[in-house]
């Protein structure tokens, strides 16, 4: 957990709390259902905690603020990103039921109540949010074309409000169509191995 907070200093108590306990949660589920792949447990806080806080080395999503996690899986980037942002309601959205089982315990057992969970398709989904997230879910091109009309044009932070996702690998024919898209390395945030191929990219919507 140390070097989480090397990079994230400010958490409080409750916070380090939620943290510290997210991962027994996570073990416990994974001996039955298998949310995150096994062998990733052994990295849980590198690969699936830090990989998820690292949106907010980007962005501070400011309070009152909402926020739509599409294909969430067992509950990444939203579960870490609702216990740094408690002011913020995020919706963890995915098709699978059985992940949205394992993350309304998660958030339970956490009292995480700024996450609404839903087990629908995004394209079902009537409300609207600041920013849409997502970790290696789908191209650029599907999420737009998904959630677009999800994103509210009242705008409230500092950038534009849209899309905000964690990716991996060569984006550049996946983004040659999206000339005002932000790729960020997340090796400028983090020293681990882990994240020298890792990527944030932003696409703001006008």
């Amino acid at each position: 957990m140390n070097f989480i907070y090397n990079y994230f200093p400010n958490f409080n108590f409750q916070q380090k709390q939620q943290l510290e306990s997210i991962y027994e949660l996570y073990k416990n589920w994974n001996s039955r259902i298998n949310v995150i792949s096994r062998k990733d447990m052994d990295y849980f806080y590198l690969h699936h905690v830090l990989h998820s806080l690292s949106l907010a080395k980007f962005l501070s999503f400011k309070s009152g603020s909402s926020v739509l996690d599409i294909g969430t899986g067992g509950g990444f980037p939203g579960v870490p990103l609702a216990i740094m942002f408690p002011e913020v309601h995020f919706h963890l959205v995915d098709s699978i039921g059985k992940k949205i089982k394992v993350i309304n315990d998660v958030k339970e057992k956490l009292s995480l109540d700024n996450i609404t969970t839903h087990n629908e398709r995004v394209e079902n989904l009537i409300f609207k949010v600041d920013f849409v997230v997502c970790r290696a879910v789908a191209p650029l091109e599907t999420l737009i074309n998904w959630s677009i009309d999800k994103i509210s044009t009242q705008q409230n932070h500092s950038i534009r409000n849209g899309f905000l996702c964690l990716k991996g690998g060569d984006l550049k024919e996946e983004l040659s169509a999206y000339g005002s898209a932000t790729v960020v390395p997340l090796n400028k945030y983090y020293n681990e191995v882990f994240f020298e191929t890792k990527k944030l990219v932003y696409y703001p919507v006008d």
